[in-house]
């Protein structure tokens, strides 16, 4: 198989399990990974034959800043979804950092779903 990988996503979300992160959006900075088969794309040279960076990340981050979760673990559950829903991927990794989260640290949330696991969640 083969992956894309869209790294240092900027985006926002109102996320958080204390009251006071629900009183504003917080940064935060994705990277995503998506496995699929672009066998199709390498004699095409055709872009409906891969994947679009650029409407992947902006529907992701038009998901994140319309999102409220506590947890950015739930965050990343809804993004695999999301995607998986729109795209032809068998299978996708979501990293998530929180830069304000901690004090001298970085939280940070790494999830990894097959189509196959997420059809069970459904």
């Amino acid at each position: 198989m083969d992956k894309v990988r869209i790294e240092s996503i900027e985006t926002q979300a109102v996320i958080g399990v204390y009251e006071f992160e629900h009183e504003a959006p917080q940064p935060l900075i994705l990277d995503l990974e998506l496995t699929t088969d672009f066998s199709k794309a390498f004699t095409s040279d055709d872009l409906q034959d891969a994947l679009d960076y650029d409407a992947i990340t902006q529907k992701v981050r038009a998901f994140c800043e319309a999102s409220r979760y506590q947890l950015i673990e739930a965050l990343a559950g809804g993004i695999i979804r999301l995607l998986m829903e729109h795209y032809p991927v068998d299978t996708v990794a979501v990293t998530i950092r929180k830069p304000q989260a901690l004090s001298n640290a970085l939280a940070t949330v790494w999830c990894e779903r097959t189509r196959i696991q997420m059809m069970g969640q459904e």
